[in-house]
């Protein structure tokens, strides 16, 4: 296959990744607005970031067997149209309920394109320059998570909240065309045998151990990581007072740091290997969570914050590049179940470690993360070595 066609076709993968990145987080700056011309709480407006998110999550056990069984690309065309269509109906709904069910509907589709990304650079590009790779297209990701709320903002000001999601829906529309002529001409890994039923398919990856090893690795890692992360902005704001504008910018240091581990990440692999990089990134975890906790100002943490985006990468991205590779067979299934884990240890953890909150205090579970993810680092470090 032309590597040109490859180039060609990461890139405008990576552009759908930026634009289903941007849209998770275009509706936060949205609730006041929403809520104001539908005469409902900001609260219950919130409907508009869950629903999306939940439809993100779960929908994963579907996009993997059906870009299995019909090829990834094509998958992820199908998946862009539809998400633009759904973008668009946001623009038009005449109620919250409506709203809420077009954001379902967007994050149901939107949640395709990364995950079959993913599977996609692994049935393409080789084994050892995947991790590159995979880190290369998480950063455009990143800069869309990072700059949604920004963006939102500013066009909720400029042309109104409905007009908007339009926004998305143009560019997730103009992708999908322009990637319309690869799917077509590039040769893509198919099993038309495969099965489309979602509980068939995560049953028989879960009777590999390499898959229950990886998947258990991102599931507790979501657990920890985003469990705690998701209290960081509540703890600024109890422990220092800071303004919500000032917790928005510290905790975009986090997403900084994974665009710089995206510009570092081959010479951290030359240097440390796979083993090292999960090992590394929980030790330097450790150190950025107990800084964090234990900080006696705000302005202590921005740094730590900024390294927590370096270490939470150096541990994902390495779970990341094994998850394509441990069903080569069913691999867009394979990293579709890598996905659903990641969401709902993500999910699990923001509850439990809210209960934690409740006991310990902010500091307290904040430490104990810390603690967690290291030793998850080096026990998923030794199991590298017996997969």
């Amino acid at each position: 296959m032309p590597a040109t066609e490859i180039r060609r076709a990461l890139w405008l993968l990576a552009a759908g990744g930026f634009v289903s990145g941007l849209s998770i987080r275009l509706a936060e700056p949205l609730l006041p607005k929403v809520a104001n011309d539908f005469e409902v709480s900001v609260a219950a407006a919130s409907v508009l970031i869950t629903g999306f998110t939940l439809a993100y999550g779960l929908f994963q056990l579907v996009h993997g067997p059906l870009g299995d069984r019909i090829g990834k690309l094509r998958a992820v065309v199908g998946a862009l149209v539809l998400a633009a269509i759904a973008s668009a109906a946001c623009a038009f709904a005449p109620s919250l309920q409506w709203l809420a069910g077009f954001r379902f509907l967007t994050g149901m589709t939107a949640g395709a394109v990364i995950p079959l990304s993913f599977a996609f650079i692994g049935d393409n590009v080789p084994y050892e320059r995947r991790q590159m790779v995979l880190a290369q297209f998480i950063s455009g990701t990143l800069l869309g998570q990072t700059f949604g709320p920004l963006l939102g903002g500013i066009f909720s000001d400029f042309i109104g909240w409905r007009a908007t999601f339009l926004v998305p829906a143009c560019a997730f529309l103009a992708i999908g065309a322009l990637l319309t002529r690869e799917a077509r001409t590039v040769p893509q890994t198919t099993h038309a045998d495969a099965p489309l039923n979602p509980v068939t398919r995560f049953a028989r990856l879960l009777r590999v151990r390499r898959v229950r090893i990886i998947l258990a690795a991102v599931a507790v890692e979501g657990f920890l990581f985003f469990g705690a992360f998701a209290y960081l902005g509540a703890y600024l704001r109890h422990d220092f007072d800071l303004s919500y504008t000032l917790i928005g910018l510290v905790l975009a240091g986090f997403g900084l740091g994974g665009v710089a581990y995206s510009m570092l990440v081959r010479a951290l692999v030359r240097r440390l290997g796979q083993h090292g990089m999960v090992a590394g990134g929980g030790v330097l975890l450790l150190l950025c969570f107990g800084v964090i906790a234990a900080a006696p100002g705000w302005a202590a943490t921005v740094p730590f914050i900024f390294l927590l985006g370096l270490g939470y990468y150096m541990v994902h991205n390495t779970l990341q590049t094994h998850a394509t590779e441990m069903a080569p067979e069913a691999r867009g299934s394979a990293v579709s179940s890598f996905a659903f884990c990641l969401f709902l240890g993500q999910a699990a953890g923001v509850s439990v470690l809210g209960l934690g909150v409740e006991w310990a205090g902010y500091r307290g579970v904040i430490a104990a993360t810390g603690v967690g993810l290291a030793l998850l680092g080096f026990w998923f470090g030794r199991e590298l070595r017996r997969l």
